[in-house]
């Protein structure tokens, strides 16, 4: 059966229609009772999502019932549903709300959880009560319960286990993990109590991560739970829990109840988020919070694959290990995050061993693979045993034991203790020490020391140790007592003593010696020899005895003799007296009896000694007055040697005598207050403490003194010290916010919040946030909560207006605030800044518009401008213009400006006034096709006009004439039009007046207006204009003719000439002129000088006038018929100034002789007449001033006229190019003062000056002589120096030095035939459009060091060219730089170690010590560079005497050398170039340290006889004190001491030094004497009553504790077993345990013992196991024969020397190992054909190493079969 089945299998994937071959006779064996055919197959999941159910049918084949079921389920579709998928059962009761129940619809909800049936299908009517069974059973995979995974099956409820089985019991532990142990979660339980204050309104209660479950909280109290969370990804959230209900929080659901008195708040998990639990405070009592959840152990231990085999054959081992893994993040992370969770139990590593088969050719012995380099087994390794902790009694001593591996070279290093885990861990501590402590032994009690009544009696107690022996180490408090009393029964009959009787004589020696058997101990103590026999053999004499101090040193056994002060308490006596009876020869026998009578005899023996005073003690305070206490001794009176105090009378002692000592002042100390507390809790903080020097003047007093630092001779204490330093918990560290993101409106602003440890090194250590227990600060805030002022938010612009050429683009705009909550608003406009024209509206250019049937251009649009000037004469009611001229019009006429552009479309032309856009209104009309029409002219409407047509913009400038023939001013603000034309009705002077102020070019204007230059382009011709209306001429004829009245004003009008209507008909309506006709006149008017321009003006003007007259009658003329023509002209007489004007300038200057008396006095002017440079072909040329002559070759003549005015009379000379002219026989001066030049050649070429001069002054002109026309320069070779004008103006040619900040004009006058053209240059490049170039000048403004350079004007004609150049020097005059570092790097160079002192101008000082050296800096700058010369007391240096100097860096740095007193005072440099001078300062001065005897210091003391005042002597430099180290050198005066205060003192207590202490530990008790004294002006110390003190201070104490600490020693065990590690052939170590203990046993730290030297605590010893060695064999063959890998191993190890045997090696580890594997034959192979290099390649090629290349060469011939 069986096989079918599995042939069955086999051709069901080979053939899968043949599944059912075996079906009706194979049968397994559960189903060979029952004869059932073979299961059918799974039918579809009844879900597709959430856990379904699918089942399985079979048939019964026999006739019988077969026995089991026919139907078998299994679950499917385990996959949880999405959220909007919805409940299951939901979705079935929802299946019959569109069935109708008792007639009506309802909305059905599930019933769930029904006891009784859970799989019927039970819903309830929404809204309703009604709860309706709708079917008996639920679809197949309904969830019974909604807390469970059972689900229902064909209407029976059916177990399903966490695991998705159906029946299985498989349970989810807490951790949600099925059939899990509860390891990969831990449970956190916990109470908080809330610490909320006024200040403090909410606290955290607990964090609860990502993924716990189980949740609950319980509040208690009238506080409020709120949640926070945040996402895996950063988002964070918030719920205030405001009701009691369930919520969906972050995917999490939380079910929250609330009561008046409670909150419980329970999640179910697992958390989708981080969730933080806080608390907000809402009573004055206090919650508490109880919580209890699941935090899931997120870092988890994983174990690792197994390591490669240590060894390829003869076996190996291998092993695990184990690596933390992050689950949330799937990845592995520092072993930290596991030992985090103490739940978390690192696997211990497996072992298991490999590679087990025999290594070929071998001898036995494991060859270690190379590739890998494991070594042979790891092994633990012990550390000696420490020393025992008690020395008796039983303790315990341990040892360190690690897991050690070895290399390949024999060296041990420390390993993973894991790796060792294969073999049982040795012990790491033992008892030792376990026999009993040494014990008190008493001996027998000595018999009575009395016959009768009352005695002692003594015996002797022994320390014993555990073997019997006399030893120490007892506790000397538990010693029993040595001495008792003792009662014997025979009654005496002498009365009972109330005390026992000590022991006379015999017993009396005997107790004694047993009292002073002192046992030399370890401790250092007075050990007495036995008493010397007495001196006498009669009477009374003395005994003697040496007392050494000794110690017993226990390591050797031995007695060591130390010096007296090393032992404490009192020395035994070394001498006493003794009794040797009776002198008579008679020793009667004892009686005690006589006891008293004998000693009684010992009276004589007090006379032997008496008290005596030895002088003093030592002081008790070593300055600021002490006490000396006199030295009673008891002395032998015979020997005079002290003896015991107890054989002198203590009645006779003699008084306490008491002085006072060390009153001088005490020196300067340093006094050290409390250390602070420390500035940091942890990591590393500080502490500081005052430190001051102090000096102690009285005690009496207690007057101390706060002195400098330098004062305290010793070391200053530190006042700063390291404290706290250990590393802090982790906590949040905030960093500084960033700027806000916006200025206004609401932004943000960020910082960075990191978990961070502060080491105890300072460092910080960054952390993971986990680590940071505390809730994270604030990492976002609001800023800049203001609004923002409104602005404009301009929109995109609109597409332009046409699609060829020239058209337009508009955009909107939007009044927009931005409020402080971020939202943006619209405003009204007017709270938004006007807005520019020019941002809403724009030109926009397209390609050029093609014409039909012609190709497009791509020329610009050009608009047709005519140059001309018209003058309205008579009223007219329109007149016609053309853009591009100016137009002087009457009121109330109508204009049509007309602007002819052409490659542009006539609806593009646009037009503005005065700069601002013109749109068309009731009085101006902009019409299309480029017409203007402004309806009745009046003053408002005066101005420039602009056309546009795209880039191209011409002007037309209109202005008005008013009345008598005035211009009208514009109007400054619009006003009505008969305000505007008021200055009609003012006199004519008033007008004059106004109209000079407004268009004066020939009066007051500026330099620019001087030259011709208008202040404004639309006013240049004004003053013509002005002028030539004011012509006299017409003023007779055309009275009225100007402002012809309107038919409403003819009324006002009178007494009109009928002539002059008849003279308005030939006048014309409009005069039109050129516009360089009028700047023609402007620039020769510009070139007159001044007293003539208005002559000048007049004449130009009436010439003008009559030009314009004679044009216009001609037009006329040709106009009119023959018979008109005879009708007399207009009569204008403007002739007879014309005409008259030279002869009336000369009659004018040659009546000055005549007339001088009378006539003023006038400065010379020499008359120019300007005309157009010509080439005269006459022989003989006569010209004027002014113009140019052109030289040709039949030239035979020429004659220079020169007329010049002024009173009195001028004197006329002449120079040519700026040189006096020679006169000869061929250049002549005339009568006339004309210069005549005969046969002129190449050499007379050049400008003839005229020069006027008289006394008040002096004029010049030039005429310029050319050769055929030539280009001609006007050159001066001149240098000009400027340091005070504003504006400097010379020839070209010449040279220009000047300071900055000016304005510099070169004239460039050149001559030429035809006139020659200028261009000019600066160094050689051509100067552009922004310089200010005037008629050949150029005007450099406000010059700088950049304009500094070559200026060159050239000239040039068609006969040739000239360059003429001249050179601008910008002069800096000496100044101070702003940055002195290179002067000063410049001292440091030039004297490293030498004083140096900068000069300036106000003066420095440098205070120096005689003989030394300095350097003095000058620093300055300038151009050229200023030239340094140096002075010393105001005289120049090279004339100083006495004085050694060195000038060096150019006259910037002096040094000077070996000063001296008359080295000292004011050092100068003088720093001067073209441009200025600057001197600046510095004083040496030499000052000496000298001693001064001050006043006097503070009295010694304030009484008695030793206060004396020292005169206090001070270094003094210069009246100040300095350090008196400076005074080291000079002769100390000699200050005598000053007597003061020597006055009795007030009565005061003194004190006796302390005596020594009682006790040297254990607590004691110290003595001295207190009394009042009073000390008189004698000196003498007195004793008073004690009362007299006790007035004016308490009394001091005379008795102290002293030595409180304890009494310690230090105390050792017996020495260990000889088993500790080898240190060498036979030689091992052996401890002992040493602990610091007190007398009384009780063991201490050993710190406490760490005054007393320390016994040792290991030694060393003879040990059999220690007789071993290192025992090596032969090397095995090489594993190659060339190349660089071979090696080979050989066999080390350690034996015993005796046994020959192998012992642990760690025996032998005090010699070095021998190397057990070495490199071998590492010689280059000599052919590099591919083969093997060493025989392990069929273990590399079955490791499958060949792919790594150090394999692969080796097995070459292996890997490249592979």
């Amino acid at each position: 059966v069986d096989g079918c089945r599995r042939a069955g299998h086999i051709l069901g994937h080979m053939f899968p229609g043949s599944m059912g071959i075996c079906s009706r006779t194979a049968r397994s064996e559960e189903d060979r009772d029952g004869l059932w055919d073979a299961w059918g197959p799974w039918s579809e999941c009844s879900r597709t999502c959430g856990g379904g159910a699918s089942y399985s049918l079979r048939r019964c084949l026999s006739s019988k019932s077969c026995e089991g079921r026919n139907i078998r389920y299994r679950t499917c579709s385990n996959v949880d549903c999405p959220p909007e998928a919805g409940d299951f059962r939901a979705q079935q009761c929802s299946a019959h709300n569109d069935v109708k129940h008792h007639g009506q619809f309802y909305e059905w909800l599930p019933v769930s959880n029904d006891p009784d049936n859970p799989c019927s299908l039970k819903c309830q009517a929404k809204g309703t009560a009604l709860v309706v069974e709708l079917a008996p059973k639920v679809l197949d995979g309904t969830r019974c319960y909604t807390e469970s995974l059972d689900m229902c099956i064909s209407g029976l409820c059916q177990i399903v286990g966490c695991d998705h089985q159906l029946g299985s019991t498989v349970k989810e532990d807490n951790c949600g993990v099925c059939n899990g142990d509860g390891s990969t979660c831990r449970l956190v339980r916990g109470q908080y109590k809330s610490q909320l204050s006024a200040t403090k309104l909410d606290d955290t209660v607990v964090a609860i991560p990502y993924g716990s479950r189980h949740i609950r909280l319980v509040l208690k109290g009238p506080d409020h739970l709120y949640l926070e969370t945040k996402s895996l990804q950063g988002a964070k959230g918030e719920n205030s829990l405001s009701s009691t209900g369930t919520f969906l929080v972050d995917n999490s659901s939380v079910d929250f109840q609330k009561f008046p008195d409670k909150e419980i708040l329970r999640m179910a998990g697992p958390l989708t988020a981080d969730f933080i639990i806080k608390i907000r405070n809402s009573g004055s009592a206090d919650s508490a919070v109880q919580f209890i959840f699941y935090q899931p152990i997120i870092h988890r231990w994983r174990e690792t694959d197994f390591f490669p085999c240590s060894a390829t054959c003869g076996g190996g081992y291998q092993l695990t290990s184990a690596e933390c893994y992050d689950l949330r993040s799937s990845r592995v992370v520092a072993d930290q995050y596991c030992h985090y969770y103490p739940e978390n139990i690192k696997p211990k590593p497996k072992l298991q061993e490999c590679n087990l088969d025999p290594c070929p050719a071998s001898d036995g012995y494991k060859q270690i693979m190379p590739y890998d380099l494991y070594h042979p087994l790891p092994r633990w390794e012990a550390t000696p045993w420490t020393a025992c902790s008690s020395s008796c009694g039983g303790g315990i001593q341990s040892r360190a034991v690690s897991c050690v591996e070895e290399d390949i070279q024999g060296h041990v290093t420390s390993v993973e203790e894991w790796k060792c885990m294969y073999t049982p861990k040795m012990p790491i501590a033992q008892p030792c020490n376990i026999f009993d402590c040494p014990k008190w032994l008493a001996q027998e009690w000595s018999p009575c020391t009395v016959t009768c009544g009352h005695g002692l009696r003594y015996r002797v107690v022994l320390c014993i140790d555990h073997r019997g022996m006399h030893t120490g180490g007892c506790s000397p408090k538990a010693k029993p007592h040595i001495k008792e009393e003792c009662i014997i029964p025979t009654p005496c009959y002498k009365p009972k003593e109330k005390l026992p009787v000590e022991a006379k004589l015999p017993w009396f020696k005997q107790a004694q010696e047993l009292e002073e058997g002192a046992a030399v101990s370890e401790e250092p103590s007075f050990i007495p020899e036995a008493w010397s026999a007495c001196t006498v053999t009669c009477g009374v004499g003395t005994q003697v005895r040496i007392v050494r101090c000794q110690v017993l040193l226990s390591f050797s056994q031995s007695v060591a003799d130390l010096p007296v002060d090393e032992c404490e308490g009192p020395k035994p006596a070394s001498q006493r007296a003794c009794y040797a009876g009776p002198c008579s020869g008679e020793i009667p026998e004892f009686n005690p009896d006589e006891t008293e009578g004998l000693f009684g005899g010992l009276q004589d023996f007090h006379e032997l000694y008496d008290w005596e005073y030895e002088g003093f003690t030592k002081c008790s305070e070593s300055c600021g007055g002490g006490v000396q206490e006199a030295v009673v001794s008891c002395l032998n009176k015979q020997t005079r040697e002290p003896a015991d105090e107890n054989l002198c009378v203590t009645s006779r002692r003699p008084p306490q005598l008491l002085k006072s000592c060390n009153l001088d002042p005490c020196p300067a100390r340093w006094e050290i207050g409390k250390w602070s507390p420390c500035s940091l809790t942890c990591g590393v903080g500080l502490q500081t403490r005052d430190v001051f020097c102090s000096h102690l003047l009285s005690r009496e007093m207690n007057e101390t003194v706060i002195l400098a630092d330098e004062l305290c001779r010793q070391p200053k204490p530190s006042t700063v010290q390291a404290c706290n330093r250990f590393n802090c918990a982790p906590a949040w560290y905030p960093a500084q916010w960033q700027p806000c993101s916006r200025t206004c409106g609401g932004g943000v602003q960020k910082r960075e919040v990191l978990c961070k440890q502060r080491m105890a090194d300072g460092s910080f250590l960054e952390l993971p946030e986990t680590f940071c227990s505390a809730s994270k600060p604030a990492s976002q805030q609001a800023c800049k909560k203001d609004d923002c002022p409104s602005e404009w938010l301009l929109l995109d612009w609109t597409e332009c207006s046409t699609s060829c050429g020239e058209g337009t683009q508009t955009r909107s705009a939007i009044c927009r605030k931005v409020l402080k909550t971020g939202i943006s608003t619209a405003v009204n406009s007017t709270l938004c800044p006007p807005l520019p024209f020019s941002s809403s509206i724009r030109p926009c250019m397209l390609a050029t518009c093609a014409r039909p049937g012609r190709p497009s251009t791509k020329h610009s649009p050009h608009i047709a401008a005519a140059r001309k000037v018209y003058i309205q004469t008579r009223r007219q009611r329109k007149l016609h213009f053309v853009v591009g001229g100016f137009a002087y019009l009457l009121p109330k006429t109508a204009v049509v400006l007309r602007c002819p552009a052409r490659r542009v479309r006539k609806p593009l032309i646009t037009w503005e006034k005065d700069g601002q856009h013109l749109v068309s209104s009731t009085h101006v009309t902009v019409a299309p096709f480029g017409y203007l029409k402004i309806h009745r002219l009046k003053p408002s409407d005066a101005g420039v006009y602009t056309c546009s047509a795209g880039p191209a913009r011409e002007h037309f400038v209109i202005k008005l004439i008013g009345g008598n023939r005035k211009l009208v001013a514009r109007p400054l603000s619009p006003r009505s039009e008969e305000e505007a034309l008021a200055g009609r009705k003012a006199g004519p002077k008033e007008a004059l007046q106004t109209h000079k102020r407004q268009n004066g070019i020939f009066s007051n204007g500026s330099k620019a207006e001087k030259r011709g230059l208008a202040a404004s382009p639309g006013s240049r011709y004004d003053d013509l204009v002005s002028r030539l209306l004011e012509q006299g001429g017409w003023r007779g004829e055309l009275p009225a003719s100007w402002e012809a009245p309107d038919s409403a004003e003819k009324n006002a009008t009178s007494e009109e000439d009928p002539g002059a209507e008849r003279a308005l008909l030939h006048l014309p309506f409009t005069v039109v002129t050129e516009q360089r006709r009028l700047d023609d006149i402007l620039r020769n008017l510009s070139q007159q000088p001044e007293e003539l321009r208005d002559l000048y003006s007049k004449h130009l003007v009436a010439q003008l006038a009559q030009e314009l007259f004679r044009s216009h009658l001609e037009h006329q003329d040709t106009l009119l018929k023959p018979s008109e023509r005879r009708t007399p002209p207009v009569e204008v007489s403007p002739h007879k100034h014309v005409s008259g004007f030279s002869s009336s300038l000369r009659t004018s200057s040659a009546g000055d002789a005549g007339g001088g008396s009378r006539r003023p006095h006038r400065k010379p002017t020499i008359l120019r007449k300007i005309s157009a440079a010509q080439q005269l072909s006459a022989s003989e040329v006569v010209t004027h001033l002014g113009q140019t002559v052109a030289l040709a070759s039949g030239t035979l003549s020429v004659l220079l006229h020169c007329e010049a005015v002024g009173h009195p009379r001028p004197t006329i000379s002449w120079a040519r190019n700026g040189e006096e002219v020679q006169f000869s026989d061929r250049i002549l001066l005339q009568s006339d003062d004309s210069l005549q030049i005969l046969a002129p050649v190449e050499a007379d070429v050049g400008f003839y000056t005229c020069n006027a001069t008289n006394a008040l002054g002096s004029d010049s002109v030039s005429i310029a002589v050319t050769l055929a026309g030539k280009p001609l320069v006007k050159t001066s070779r001149m240098t000009m120096i400027n340091m005070e004008k504003p504006a400097v103006t010379v020839d070209i040619g010449s040279t220009i030095k000047t300071v900055q900040g000016v304005n510099v004009t070169i004239n460039c006058q050149v001559a030429g035939v035809p006139e020659a053209e200028v261009t000019w240059f600066r160094n050689k490049s051509k100067l552009g459009s922004p310089h200010h170039l005037h008629e050949g000048s150029l005007l450099l403004t406000n010059v700088s060091a950049s304009d500094q350079g070559v200026y060159s004007c050239r000239a040039a004609n068609l006969h040739g060219e000239l360059t003429e150049s001249t050179q601008l020097l910008i002069l800096d005059p000496p100044q101070v730089p702003t940055q002195l570092e290179d002067i000063r790097a410049l001292l440091a160079a030039t004297g490293p170690n030498l004083p140096s002192v900068l000069t300036s101008p106000l003066g420095t000082q440098l205070v120096l010590d005689p003989g030394n050296s300095a350097l003095l800096g000058c620093p300055i700058k300038g151009h050229p560079v200023p030239n340094i010369t140096w002075f010393h007391a105001g005289q120049p240096i090279v004339t100083a005497t006495g004085l050694t100097y060195h000038i060096l860096a150019a006259g910037q740095i002096l040094q000077v050398a070996n000063l001296s007193s008359g080295s000292q005072g004011e050092f100068s440099c003088l720093a001067q170039n073209e441009a200025g001078v600057l001197m600046q300062k510095a004083s040496l001065v030499i000052q000496d340290y000298w001693w001064s005897v001050d006043r006097l210091a503070t009295c010694s003391a304030s009484c008695g006889n030793r206060g004396v005042q020292q005169p206090r002597l001070r270094c003094l430099l210069n009246s100040t004190e300095v350090n008196p180290a400076h005074c080291a050198g000079k002769v100390r005066p000699v200050v005598q001491p000053v007597a003061c205060n020597r006055r009795d003192c007030p009565s005061r207590w003194m004190v006796t030094s302390w005596s020594a202490c009682t006790r040297s530990c254990g607590g004691g008790v110290q003595t001295r004497r207190v009394t009042c004294q009073k000390l008189k002006a004698s000196g003498i110390s007195t004793p008073v009553s004690n009362d007299m003190c006790t007035q004016l201070a308490k009394r001091p104490v005379d008795t102290q504790a002293c030595n409180q600490q304890l009494c310690v020693e230090w105390a050792f065990s017996s020495w260990g077993q000889c088993s500790g590690p080898c240190i060498g052939p036979h030689l091992a170590v052996q401890h002992r345990q040493v602990f610091c203990q007190t007398r009384d046993g009780i063991a201490l730290p050993s710190e406490q013992c760490s005054a007393l030297p320390r016994p040792v605590s290991t030694q060393n010893c003879w040990s059999e196991a220690c007789s071993v060695h290192w025992r090596v064999s032969l090397w095995t063959l090489c594993t190659a024969t060339c190349g660089n890998y071979g090696f080979q191993s050989r066999r080390v190890e350690c034996v015993h020397a005796r046994t020959n045997k192998a012992v642990p090696e760690h025996l032998c580890s005090w010699g070095p190992r021998p190397a057990n594997w070495q490199r071998c034959n590492i010689t280059p192979c000599e052919n590099m054909e591919c083969r093997d290099t060493t025989r392990y390649c069929e273990k590399v090629k079955q490791l499958k190493l060949c792919q790594l290349s150090q394999f692969k060469s080796r097995c070459c011939g292996t890997c490249g079969k592979a």
